[in-house]
């Protein structure tokens, strides 16, 4: 529903999926969660640019390919989290779907 007149025009492109390059920082313990999460491990990442330079923000994702800490990773967010390798029935936004081995950036 739009205020009284108006009516919002939906994006005709929707959001287009992306993939997140970021730095495993950490661990987040959950004692008490969702059953479908048990036995997974929680990483916290820290994003960062494709220089390697740290970017502002976290992103709190499960891991389905043995990440760990200072690790650089490919992440994905919504229904491609939760296409992840055992991922289709759990409560997910954000998988790590792959360690990074190198970044290369040709220039113009």
């Amino acid at each position: 529903m739009g205020v009284r007149g108006w009516t919002p025009i939906p994006d005709p492109q929707p959001p287009t999926p992306i993939m997140i390059l970021a730095r495993i920082v950490g661990t987040v313990v959950a004692t008490r969660k969702d059953d479908r999460l048990l036995g997974r491990k929680l990483l916290v990442a820290r994003l960062v640019g494709v220089d390697g330079e740290d970017e502002k923000g976290h992103i709190i994702a499960v891991d389905t390919v043995g990440a760990g800490v200072h690790e650089v990773v490919l992440i994905v967010q919504g229904s491609s989290a939760r296409m992840a390798f055992g991922c289709k029935e759990c409560p997910i936004d954000a998988a790590v779907v792959g360690i990074v081995d190198t970044v290369e950036v040709s220039s113009p």
